[in-house]
Formats: C-alpha cells, structure tokens, sequence
C-alpha cells in the first residue's frame, strides 16, 4: 500500500508539473526577453539563451523614467484601497452573514446583481462625477471607491467573505452576545480572527487589481510626478518606435513583488479559496 501511495503521489506531482509548464512559459519568455537585444528578441527562429546576458537593462530601464516615484504612487494607492476594502467587505460580509434583519437576503440578492453591470457603463458617468467634483489628476478616483463595499470589485468580495463567514459556527456568536457583547466586539474580536483566510485572499486580488490597473490611472492621472508602474511601463511604447528590452526589464521588475507576494501568502490564499462555502 505504502508503495502504491507514493507510486500515486510521483504521478501526480509529475502531472502537476507537466501542467504548470505552460503556465510558466509567459514569465520565462519575459526574462529572458528581458536579458536580450532588440535583434535577438526578434530573431526566428526564435531563441531562448541571451548571448550575451543584458542585465544593463534592467538598469537602464528603471533609471530610463523616474520608477522610484512611481513605486510609491503606486503603493500609496495598492494600501488605501486594500486597507478599504477589507475593512468595508468585512463589515458588510459580517452583516449580510451574522445578524439578523428584515430583508437581509434581499439586498443581498441586489447587491449581486451589481456583478451583471458591464464595468464599460461607468465609465464616462463615473468620469464626470469626479470632473465635476474637481478631484482629476489626483488619487481620489482610485482610492475613495475602494471604501464603499459595493464599488469596483467589492461586491465579489464581498459575497467571498460572507460565505467564510457563513462556515464559522453561530453559537460562537450567542455565547458572546449572552457575556454582553455588542456586534462590533463580536465581529472584531470573534469573526475577524477566525477568517484569516478569506481576508489574505481579498487582500491579494486587491493588491494585485490596484497594482496592475491601467485604465484606471489612464483616466484621471494626467501629471507625470502622480504616474503608477503601469503608466511608467506604457511609456516606453510610442507611435513610432518600442523600446522592447526596456520594457520587458521593467515588465519583469514590476512582476517581481507581485510573484513574491503570492509565495510568501499562497497557504493563506488556498486555504481561503478551499474553505470558502463549506457550512461547519
């Protein structure tokens, strides 16, 4: 048995490798697009080892536009919109989930229908508020949403925090309630602990939409010194002419933190997505 278990457990490993290849191949075409000359980037038939290594592009790249100001724009919204989004999500999760009220599932039900509303829709409403609130050109348009549940992606999270909460036992909540707790001590001291998980997990999506969106800074940013990463890649392509190592060396540094966040937290992030809707 103890050899058919580990026959079992080779095959699988071996399979999940074979399948997690093709997923690989994008960020291995990266770097080492990265570490290469225009002409050789180009070359067919295509050519995997860069001869000679080029890692003056990264170098260059980053010096190429002021990439420093633009990590910490972009890490001053990635924090205001995740701490947010959790603290909004979570309090409306707890609602939907752990109290009682007329007509819970109701706003509930309206709440997710949201989700069907085409993101394109917004957009030029959205644009003309925050005009006519004269907040352009400033990071209110991509941070203040992130504190309202139901805006940008906050309606999946959440529905994904409600249901982990719906996994932790109600009696936990009565017997609290029966020592005079109030709801905000239950949520703050019974809830929250217990979905760890579930809140890992909404804190990656967060982060990684705010790090890696695009439009969003497209439309309302028009100052260079307020540019994120992704507006700091995008100058690297104009009408006429790409500069291709330079923009892969960024692309591959930008990832970077990105990679290293899912690593460090991926046990928080598979026991969250495992646990979310099974009851008890």
């Amino acid at each position: 048995m103890r050899g058919r278990r580990r026959s079992g457990r080779v095959l699988l490993y071996v399979a999940l490798t074979l399948g997690a290849i093709p997923t690989l191949l994008p960020f291995a075409w990266l770097v080492r697009s990265a570490l290469m000359s225009d002409e050789q980037m180009f070359a067919a038939p295509p050519e995997w080892i860069p001869r000679p290594f080029l890692w003056s592009n990264f170098g260059e790249a980053l010096t190429a536009q002021p990439f420093g100001l633009y990590l910490v724009n972009t890490v001053v919204i990635a924090v205001v919109c995740v701490l947010g989004t959790v603290l909004t999500c979570t309090v409306a999760a707890f609602a939907f989930a752990r109290l009682r009220w007329r007509g819970r599932n109701v706003v509930f039900a309206l709440l997710l229908s949201g989700v069907m509303l085409p993101y394109a829709v917004t957009i030029i409403p959205t644009f003309v508020m925050w005009q006519e609130l004269g907040a352009l050109d400033t990071f209110l348009p991509l941070t203040v949403p992130a504190w309202f549940a139901g805006a940008g992606g906050g309606v999946f999270n959440v529905f994904l925090l409600r249901q982990f909460f719906l996994t932790i036992p109600y009696e936990l909540d009565e017997a609290a309630y029966i020592d005079g707790a109030s709801p905000w001590r239950v949520y703050w001291t019974i809830v929250l602990p217990l979905s760890r998980p579930a809140i890992v997990v909404v804190t990656i999506f967060t982060f990684i939409g705010t790090w890696n969106d695009f439009l969003g800074p497209l439309l309302y940013l028009q100052d260079e010194d307020k540019y994120t990463l992704s507006l700091g890649l995008a100058s690297f392509q104009s009408v006429f002419i790409t500069q291709w190592g330079y923009l892969m060396a960024a692309s591959a540094a930008v990832i970077a933190p990105i990679v290293a966040l899912f690593f460090f937290l991926q046990r928080y992030f598979i026991e969250g997505v495992t646990l979310t809707g099974i009851k008890n």
